[in-house]
């Protein structure tokens, strides 16, 4: 069976306006775009390479730098938190390990008094949350 063909090669004058608009669109959108108001909290976590994680179910709890504590995305105080830590080890069949988003200006006394907590809800392990390190072009040592 033969098919027709009636494909024919573009020849005509190529219209650049409609790509210009969506160019100019897409900059406006993308300078616009920096501009718009992300809501949360915002956490400077540290930079650390080659941690080892866990393969236990987790509770993650963020530490802001003013020493605020977050669950569930949610502003808590820390009773409220011990709370919510026993039900969550009450209501899970493993042991969980606490994942500690803080910010790098958290303090260590912050940082402790969070474990301790922890540990009175029953969650006996605890890690810090942290963000690989960029590789950056390879140091080629200078030669004279």
């Amino acid at each position: 069976m033969k098919f027709p063909r009636n494909a024919r090669v573009f020849r005509g004058h190529l219209d650049v306006a409609p790509f210009a608009t969506v160019f100019f669109l897409l900059a406006m959108f993308m300078m616009l775009g920096s501009l718009i108001y992300t809501p949360g909290v915002e956490l400077k976590l540290p930079v650390a390479n080659d941690l080892p994680g866990t393969d236990k179910p987790t509770v993650r709890v963020a530490l802001d730098k003013n020493g605020r504590l977050y669950f569930e995305n949610q502003l808590i105080e820390e009773n409220d938190l011990k709370n919510r830590l026993r039900q969550a080890v009450k209501n899970s069949g493993e042991a969980l390990t606490l994942v500690v988003q803080a910010d790098k200006a958290a303090t260590y006394e912050k940082l402790v008094h969070l474990a301790l907590l922890a540990r009175d809800a029953g969650i006996s392990e605890a890690l810090l949350a942290t963000l690989p390190r960029v590789l950056g072009s390879p140091n080629v040592p200078h030669q004279p």
